[in-house]
């Protein structure tokens, strides 16, 4: 018999997991082809909508003094992830190449769908892992990253938009006004130079070059060419363009949720390049419950930023009192994203309302609209 406080701890994990649920569906969609590839986008952005819009919000808090052996349901949806998506990608490039009754466009359509699941799964889960501090969960979170070609989101996350969230210095806080059309491409090229050359300073404060073999650039470049390889060795240029196009999409989705995570709020300039330290204001937050089921609870993004290395189930909820609140969870708001008309109508007159409510004495934003760097005072 399994100890009731067992089965509690169990059944309160057990909403996290249905996320594997995305590993079946995938394979029924390569079975099928057709209309079944809108499955994969169907069962993430429109189920979890429905299910939020049915089960409401969860402003419930657990005690976040919890002892980690008490966690352990949750934390094993997050250990297994990387292999069942790593066998998934890889198998479906092989199969996908080979199938005779999936055309071009139903291959590319399959390959969405994996984007999807590797882009809202497989990077979330990547960044709860990176932000603990044993070898094992940083490793995983390192090569779910490899998957995706995505592997220095990591060294940008942790030494960039952690430090300098809200301000100039971080290349993925959303600028007021700026469409995600113009942000995606600036995120891109600003994040990866920013990660590197974060690794460069920190190399140069031990007195090493940036050639030094401790450099992560080294082993990301490493792990995403072997997963390269393989997607040839197993379906040719054909399997590479397959794994390429899913990676996008999947960085495409990450970079949604990035857009969201933080538009319009930025920390006030306090003179000399100072800024204030960083707030549960300064991240938009959705307490919607079924979206964060699927998202492990990033939609508490406040308390992510005030406690970074907090493990999902223990995140905090912030009320309205004390944080910027989404009208409707990740998944609504990143399509939202995608319209800028219907974004800017949505979310322009909430930043100002925040504005107005944070920092009265600021009468000119403009310094901040277009760049997030205010000018000398």
């Amino acid at each position: 018999m399994i100890p009731a406080p067992q089965v509690a701890r169990i059944s309160r994990a057990a909403p996290f997991w249905m996320s594997l649920g995305l590993f079946p569906l995938l394979a029924l969609v390569a079975w099928q082809g057709g209309w079944w590839v809108l499955l994969m986008p169907l069962s993430t952005w429109w189920l979890f909508t429905g299910l939020d819009a049915v089960l409401g919000l969860n402003t419930e808090n657990a005690d976040p003094a919890t002892p980690d052996d008490h966690l352990r349901w949750y934390r094993l949806v997050t250990l297994i992830w990387f292999p069942l998506q790593f066998v998934t990608i890889f198998a479906l490039i092989w199969y996908a190449t080979r199938a005779d009754h999936l055309s071009t466009l139903e291959q590319f359509g399959l390959f969405f769908g994996v984007g999807v699941m590797s882009g809202t799964i497989g990077i979330n889960y990547s960044h709860e892992l990176m932000h603990q501090r044993n070898r094992l969960e940083r490793g995983l979170a390192d090569l779910l990253l490899a998957t995706v070609l995505y592997s220095h989101f990591r060294s940008e996350h942790l030494l960039v938009h952690h430090r300098h969230v809200g301000t100039a210095r971080d290349p993925v806080t959303a600028r007021y006004n700026e469409g995600f059309h113009r942000f995606f491409p600036r995120v891109l090229r600003e994040s990866l130079i920013s990660a590197f050359q974060a690794e460069k300073a920190m190399l140069a404060r031990k007195g090493k070059p940036w050639t030094d073999r401790s450099n992560p650039f080294w082993r990301y470049w490493a792990l995403q060419g072997g997963c390269l390889l393989l997607a040839f060795a197993l379906g040719g240029w054909i399997g590479v363009g397959l794994f390429v196009f899913q990676a996008a999409v999947a960085i495409w989705q990450l970079e949604l949720t990035n857009y969201v995570e933080h538009y319009g709020l930025t920390r006030k300039h306090l003179g000399d390049g100072k800024y204030e330290h960083v707030l549960p204001r300064h991240s938009w937050n959705a307490a919607h419950k079924a979206s964060n089921w699927l998202l492990i609870n990033l939609q508490r993004h406040s308390d992510h930023h005030y406690k970074p290395d907090r493990r999902f189930p223990l995140l905090q909820n912030y009320t309205e009192d004390d944080a910027p609140q989404l009208p409707f969870g990740y998944p609504v708001m990143t399509i939202a994203a995608m319209i800028p008309p219907l974004w800017r109508r949505v979310m322009n007159p909430r930043v100002k309302a925040w504005r107005k409510r944070y920092y009265p004495e600021i009468t000119d934003w403009h310094p901040y609209n277009k760049g997030l760097n205010p000018l000398p005072r």
